[in-house]
Parts: structure tokens; sequence; C-alpha cells
């Protein structure tokens, strides 16, 4: 580990400091150092009112008024103190996304009690013992502790995942099935073992592992796309680069998109260094939640494997970064501080000499452009690992195909699906569409059933007896007479669901054995993970998904992918629609074929003629990405243009309206760079927990001071109490 970087600023007793809290104040707030001084970085505690709140010493206090009135800090925590580079990060990610310096703070200290001293602490483990009896009460807390996957937990934390009373968990204490044990509150991880035997390499992969092997040896900064097909073995060669961040003494973290993926990837990092790595994500327990935040801190955790925010963990000497599947959506943070990990993780590295491994078979054009330009290096594996090939892909012409009313699997799929099942292979039929129906209809008086808080259908979940709202959350018993007109029996689903076509799928195969893939559906990541494992074992003929199944699953049976809409995501104006259409299809069909069977992919669509779709089919990527560039360039957007969503809400329609449209009258700031706003106009969903949303868009040549001007133009009005106006810069989403 290298040493730390000195503390430049050292402030004596009763010296002016300033300290940015996580509280939605300015900036940094003048106080006296303590007694015994602190220094830069340090996390104190100050009072503020009548409260007391975390804060992190920013550098000596402005000054402007008299000393006499500082008030002093409480004290200094037990927590190393935030490093230089990491102050750095959160002060350009501010200023990059536009969010202010404490909101970007409490990113960086989302863990409980990270001031408190090491203590012994009483926690539960699992145990060899078993009770007399199981009860379902009994069963969900044992589930719950398998899910952590051997990590201890605190009596509350069991009892509160497991929906049980803590006299339950005792119960299972006393009959042996759980441990209760003292156990140091934080604890360093184990020590990863770099030169453990790995699986044997392809030419390819060595190759390509040697690449990364010396970029991370050089002690420098610099990015790579590691972009190989489907089944090629790209988390084998990044996982060298792991193994030779871990061999130069420095820390790693991988990203992952989905929760769902943390278990495998889990298992595989032990398999290769011999123990579990750190996790971080939102299944984590409290309690170790605050031991990663601190080993990481201390150099207690040499990898990290986790969400998104694991970017804004403080990392005592961070030497690789890998955002696998960098393409994915779920690495744009669409609430509270908007930002995308994937560009958060090359700013990172830059400050601290990292390198940045961007793995994906389908890279985002960000990523692809700036490896054709040469700021990214490239690395590319073209087949697949040992004797797997690429599926075969064919366009059904669903013009062509007779197929019934309220009936979406085509006769040619269908007859596809049992010629794998009588080979004993297995069928995945993909439909991104979560629930039974998008639209539940009234027949009598037409009208749809839409939220009370949002302009938003319904959604029906069949399986759960319940209509959804997938904007908010919202959900109310399916009803069994029109909320409008009150017509009893009447009302009728309208287009397909997973839930709905996994009811045809019944119908249809009868006998076989439908495993229905959704994340709704599963009530906790252990559920999920049984499922995934079950389906990989062969207990599953037909495999039924939303994009849930596109992420990095390995099914050796699976042979055949049947897209049901293929055209879904070619609908409305969304500037990326071709782009991720063209990903999802090509990652979903990328599941057929893994292992030594042949595997073949066919894509329902109305549109066999499109571009899109005829790009999916022939495989020509790079000719699909040198498209898609040359249009984004020709109309100036990203990644040859700038652009930042404005999305302003209020419970009052007038008064969000109003303000808007004022906002775009005073653009005198954004035309001095020779930028365009558009709008204002009601979002896409114009109302979203009962708040009216509008939406303005800015636009603006690359290279120019966009942010600096973003920032004048909005500071020229102050929005009222009850209006929230939000800056989306480079959006994915506009809804």
């Amino acid at each position: 580990m290298r040493d730390a970087l000195p503390q430049p600023g050292h402030y004596e007793e009763g010296a002016r400091i300033a300290v940015l809290t996580t509280q939605p104040l300015p900036g940094p707030l003048d106080y006296r150092a303590p007694e015994g001084g602190c220094w830069d970085g340090a996390f104190v505690e100050v009072p503020l009112g009548p409260r007391r709140v975390l804060g992190v010493v920013w550098g000596p206090g402005e000054g402007g008024f008299d000393a006499a009135r500082l008030r002093p800090v409480n004290r200094v925590l037990d927590a190393a103190p935030m490093r230089a580079e990491m102050r750095e990060f959160i002060l350009k990610a501010a200023d990059y996304t536009l969010t202010p310096l404490p909101a970007m703070l409490r990113l960086a200290t989302r863990a409980p009690g990270l001031g408190g001293a090491p203590t012994m602490r009483r926690v539960l483990r699992r145990g060899d013992g078993a009770p007399d009896r199981m009860t379902d009460a009994r069963t969900r807390v044992m589930e719950a502790l398998d899910e952590w996957g051997g990590a201890a937990v605190t009596l509350k934390e069991l009892s509160d995942a497991a929906g049980v009373t803590s006299s339950v968990v005792k119960g299972l204490v006393k009959a042996g099935a759980i441990l209760e044990e003292d156990s140091p509150r934080d604890t360093p991880y184990p020590w990863l073992d770099p030169d453990l035997p790995s699986v044997e390499l392809t030419p390819d992969q060595e190759a390509g592992a040697t690449m990364l092997r010396e970029a991370v040896g050089s002690g420098r900064y610099g990015t790579t796309m590691l972009r190989g097909v489907t089944g090629s073995g790209k988390t084998e060669v990044y996982m060298e680069a792991v193994a030779e961040c871990l061999r130069q003494g420095r820390q790693a973290l991988v990203l992952l998109p989905e929760i769902a993926l943390t278990s495998e990837f889990l298992t595989r990092v032990q398999d290769r260094f011999g123990a579990r790595p750190a996790e971080w994500h939102s299944g984590v327990t409290m309690t170790e939640r605050r031991r990663c935040w601190r080993m990481v801190g201390e150099g207690g955790a040499s990898l990290v494997v986790g969400a998104r925010s694991a970017l804004f963990l403080p990392y005592r000497d961070l030497g690789l970064i890998v955002v696998d599947e960098e393409h994915d959506t779920s690495y744009k943070q669409e609430d509270g501080v908007l930002y995308n990990a994937r560009d958060m993780a090359v700013l990172r590295a830059s400050l601290c000499s990292a390198q940045v491994v961007l793995a994906s078979a389908t890279p985002s054009l960000e990523t692809w452009v700036n490896a054709e330009a040469g700021k990214y290096r490239r690395l590319d594996l073209a087949s697949r690992f040992g004797t797997a090939v690429m599926p075969e892909l064919h366009a059904l012409d669903m013009r062509t195909e007779d197929l019934p009313g309220s009936h979406w699997i085509s006769p040619t799929l269908a007859d596809a699906v049992r010629a794998r099942m009588e080979k004993g292979e297995q069928a995945l039929l993909f439909l991104n569409r979560r629930g039974y129906a998008p639209v539940t209809l009234c027949r009598a008086c037409g009208q749809q059933i839409g939220c009370d808080h949002c302009d938003a259908r319904m959604v029906e979940h069949r399986f759960l007896k319940r209509l959804i709202c997938h904007q908010c959350g919202e959900s109310k018993p399916i009803p069994e007479a029109c909320p409008s007109c009150g017509a009893e029996g009447r009302l009728a689903p309208v287009g397909p669901g997973v839930e709905r076509l996994a009811e045809e799928a019944a119908e249809a195969f009868p006998g076989a054995r439908i495993s229905l893939l959704s994340s709704d559906l599963f009530g906790s990541s252990r559920a999920l993970k049984a499922e995934i494992e079950g389906i990989a074992a062969g207990q599953a003929d037909i495999i039924i998904g939303t994009q849930i199944v596109a992420k990095g699953h390995n099914f050796p049976l699976l042979t055949l992918v049947g897209v049901i809409d293929a055209d879904l995501g070619l609908q409305g104006s969304d500037l990326r629609a071709a782009e991720r259409t063209f990903q999802l299809m090509r990652q979903v069909a990328g599941r057929a074929g893994r292992a030594e069977k042949p595997g073949q992919a066919l894509l329902q669509t109305f549109q066999p003629e499109h571009a899109v779709i005829r790009a999916i089919l022939s495989g020509d990527e790079e000719g699909f990405w040198r498209a898609e560039a040359d249009e984004r360039r020709a109309a100036g957007m990203p990644p040859f243009g700038r652009m930042a969503g404005i999305v302003l809400s209020s419970t009052e329609v007038g008064e969000v309206f109003d303000f808007a449209s004022e906002l775009a009258r005073r653009d005198a700031p954004l035309r001095r760079i020779g930028a365009q706003v558009f709008g204002p106009a009601p979002a896409p969903i114009a109302r979203i927990r009962g708040r009216h949303r509008v939406r303005l868009l800015v636009k603006a040549d690359k290279g120019t001071p966009f942010q600096a001007a973003l920032a004048d133009w909005i500071s020229q009005l102050k929005p009222p109490t009850n209006l929230r106006l939000a800056v989306d810069i480079d959006p994915q989403s506009f809804l």
C-alpha cells in the first residue's frame, strides 16, 4: 500500500476552519478548530443550530466576521481522513453535474455510525445445529441469514430482514441453528491472493490480459474499452487486471449493473482469489456497510464489488475501476444526485492515477467514439470461449404470420420452441415488459385505469392480484367494476406483459416447465439467485423474462431465444432508441448457444426492413456504430454535442409553467455560448406523485463552457418554495 498523502493543512486549536456538512446549505461553514487541532479532510462533528451534524474539514475559514462568534468543532471522528484526491473528485463531480456540494458529500458518507470508535458487538452467524421444528417465520430467518453469504448480522438487522420478532431469532439461537458471538465492530476483509491458479486463457484472452496487466502496472491513468462478444470471457480477462492491481498493493473496484449479478460474481472472485471481497449495494446490511466504508478508507479492503455508489467510497489507494456492462442504463442515477457512474469512474481514476476498464459486448456510443478518437485504448475479443459459437439470428416477419388475436407467440417461433424441447434444450421468450398487461381498459366506457398520483397507466400484475404504477409504486387491488362508469365484468387487459406471455406459453406447450424471470416477482435477491441457479441446472424448459435475463447470466442448455416484440424499443423520440434496441437485442440473443450446442435467435418484428433490425441480424456492429455516429454528428447530438435536461416540478401546474416560461425567456447566458433552449413543454409523464412536471432542453456545441453558462442562467431566478428544479447533464432518459 502506498504511503498516505501528507495532510497539507493542519489547524491549531481555535484556528478558523471551513467545514463542509451534509446539510442542504450553500457551502462550507466557518468553525473553530477543536482542542488538539485538526487537519484538512478530517471527519468532524459540528454544532448546527440545536443539532450535531457530520462534516469534513474543507480548508481554512473564509473570515469576514468576528472570530469570537464562531462555534468550536465538537470532536474529530475516529475515521481515516478524506484524502485530497477524494475532495477534488467531489468538487469536480459537483461542478460537472451542477449538484450542491453537501448533496455530493452525502453520497460519500452513506454509512451509519461513521464516527463511532471501534468496539465489540453481538453478532449472529449460521450454526451447525437444527431446531426441532421449522415454522414459516423460522424459515424466513434462515433464508435471510443465507442471503448475506455468511456475513455477521445483528439481532435487529436479522429480525427486520425476515419480518419477525426478535424472539423467533432467539429461539433459533437457543436451538443452535444460529450462533451468537462477540465480534469487533469493524474488521479487515480477508486477504485476496492474486497468484492462485486461474483458468487457462485462450490466446486472445491472454493477449488482452497482458495488455491490461501492463496498463495497471504502469501506475498511470488510462481507460480501456474491453469489447467482446457475449460469452467471449471478458470477466476472466479483466480479473487478471484485478490480480495485477492486488499485486501492486492497490485497491480495485468492480461495478456491476444489477444486484442479481453480484452473488454469481462473488463466487467467481472467491474461486479466483480464495476469499470474498467487500460488497457495497442496497442488499448489504448497515453493519457491513459501515465496515466496508471504514475498511476501504483504512486499507483493510483490497477489492470492492458494488453498485454505482461504490465510486464514492473513501479509497486509500484506488488503482483500478472496472465498469462491467458499461452500456447499461442503470449506471445513470435518475433521482437525487443525477450522475452517470461510467463517466464518474473515468473522472475518479484520472484524479488518482488509476486504470479504468469499460467492459461490454455492446459498448455505448460514447465509449465507442472515444475509442475511435484514440482517447481510450481498445481491446477486442472476437470469438466465444472454448467450442461455443455465436447464435444464428433471423427475423420473423409478423405481417406474414397467422396469429390469432390476443396471442403473441407466432407459429414459427412455437415450432422452434417445441423442436428445442424435444432435444432436451431450453428456450427463452423475451419481452421487455413487466406484469400481465400494460393497459387495463373498460370495454363499456373506454376508460383506461390510471394512477391517482401520476399521468401514467397502471399495469396489471395478475400474479400479485394488483394494479401497480411503475412510476411511483402506487398499487391497488384489481377492481371488479370500472372505477369510471361502474360497469362490472367489463375490464379487459390490453397488450402483453411477461405474465400474460407465461399464461400463453403454458397453454401452447402443455407439460413444459416454465420459469418466469421478472424483478418484481422475487421478494429477495436470494430467491432470484435460486431461480437462476435452477434454470442453469436444467430445471426449466422455457424461460420467460424481461431485460433481467440479458445481463450476464449463463444458461448452458439454452439454445433458442425468441424475442416477442423486437420493435418495442424503436418507438418514440428518444435519441438513443436505436442504440438501446441494438444493444438489448444483441445481448438477449447472446444468451443462446453459450456451451457446446449451437444457438439460434428469432426476432419477431413488423419492420424487418428497419435499419436497426437489419444491423442486428447482419452482426455488422462496427457498421451500426459508424452509421449511428454519423447521424448524431450531423445533428450535433451527444457525444458530438452537449445536452442538459431541466425538469421543474410543483403541485401547482400554473406555477411550474410560469416559472419555466420566465426561465426560458432569460436565456442570455446561454445565447452567449451559442446554446439553444427548447421548451418549456409538459414532460412525457406530466405528473408523478402528484407533482406536475415541465421540461426544458438545452443544446450546445461541444467544447463550450456549458456548465458555467447553465449555472449563470439558472441562478437568475430563485424557485418558489414549493417548486423543485433538477438539472440533468447528459440526460439518458427524457421522461
